[in-house]
């Protein structure tokens, strides 16, 4: 059991390097969520976005983060037997610039037109972005795969831009990917949770994010969820919460704490060590083994009653309640304007965080 004195030593160290969430003050670092294969940017800045170019029309791959991994898909042998064959999956994307405030949208489409997606992303009130987010339409061994992602940094936006290039990546690499998806993701999310504290080992930070997932794979959707990000789904008609907030004064969570040997304190809200709001991140390497990257998951059957999903960070939920999201997003033509009008409501509604959203619509009646 460590004594409340000597954890309160441990996290004062941790101040200078925690934020977002945290007591103390930030280390003020810009993020941004990027659009690679169909969207790709003509500028970026630091704290916002600059611009946005759509190859409307093409017809790939869909891959909203840069990565190295694209020669290995092509090639499944150069990353050995674990890389499943990925190949093109017909998509039709579309973006809007993001001007210098902050903000960014986008929207894609299935070729057969039974999933449609969007996204929106706001820097908001604060100096900072730390919000990412991810997606990847794609194909594995002849599966269709959809893959949803939303990071929400604090202290820094370095975990939360380290889960949008590597999380997904790693998942798809995963030999029970497609056989044993739920083992594939748990093990996914600790694996990356690890080699992200790796290389951060030298740095004079102590950064963390959310991420709160969703994978499409088969007739099945699959939601993940470290922090307080939350996946919402409309089924036949009603809303419900995938995920559950990790926040320290959950009692099972408050229990697996103290079991570890830590604390819960009041600090204007509950906090583990005093510090940190939330009880589940990546990152937030101080705070180890309190805060762990260990998902909750939750199963659901694709079938005609799922209607839309939406993903988002709690600059959303902050002020929007789980009912009214689903509800918008439903009765949006399209996922892109939905997504936008959650975030102009939930800033103009005072959310004081960043904002960032993806939904997605399902049209079981398609016949391609």
């Amino acid at each position: 059991m460590v004594c409340i004195g000597s954890l309160r030593a441990l996290v004062l160290r941790a101040a200078a390097a925690a934020g977002g969430r945290c007591r103390w003050p930030r280390v003020l670092c810009g993020g941004r969520g990027a659009v690679d294969a169909c969207v790709t940017p003509r500028a970026s800045v630091r704290h916002g976005w600059r611009g946005l170019r759509a190859a409307t029309g093409a017809r790939m791959m869909l891959d909203s983060s840069s990565s190295s991994s694209d020669s290995a898909a092509s090639d499944p042998s150069a990353a050995g037997q674990v890389q499943p064959q990925r190949r093109a999956l017909a998509a039709v994307a579309h973006a809007h610039d993001g001007g210098a405030g902050g903000y960014a949208s986008g929207g894609w489409a299935r070729e057969d037109g039974k999933l449609k997606c969007g996204y929106s992303s706001f820097r908001g009130k604060r100096a900072t972005m730390e919000d990412f987010y991810d997606v990847k339409l794609t194909e594995i061994d002849g599966q269709a795969v959809s893959l949803f992602g939303v990071f929400d940094g604090h202290g820094g936006s370095r975990a939360a831009e380290y889960l949008k290039e590597n999380l997904f990546e790693n998942l798809m690499k995963h030999p029970e990917f497609l056989t044993d998806t739920k083992l594939a993701i748990s093990e996914t999310y600790q694996k990356t949770d690890a080699d992200f504290l790796e290389s951060e080992s030298n740095a004079f930070r102590d950064d963390g994010s959310t991420a709160s997932t969703a994978v499409l794979v088969g007739g099945h959707l699959y939601v993940a969820n470290v922090g307080d990000s939350r996946a919402v789904i409309s089924k036949a008609g009603k809303a419900m919460a995938l995920s559950e907030d990790h926040k320290p004064n959950r009692s099972d969570e408050r229990k697996r704490i103290e079991n570890a040997g830590g604390v819960v304190i009041w600090a204007g809200t509950w906090r583990v060590g005093g510090v940190l709001a939330m009880s589940r991140a990546f990152g937030n390497r101080l705070l180890k083994p309190f805060v762990v990257a260990e998902p909750e998951i939750q199963e659901e059957p694709v079938n005609g009653d799922l209607e839309c999903l939406v993903l988002a960070s709690d600059g959303l939920w902050d002020v929007v309640e789980n009912e009214e999201a689903v509800s918008l997003a439903k009765t949006e033509d399209l996922p892109e304007s939905a997504a936008r009008k959650l975030t102009e409501i939930a800033y103009s509604r005072g959310s004081a965080d960043n904002i960032t959203c993806i939904v997605v619509q399902f049209h079981h009646d398609k016949t391609g």
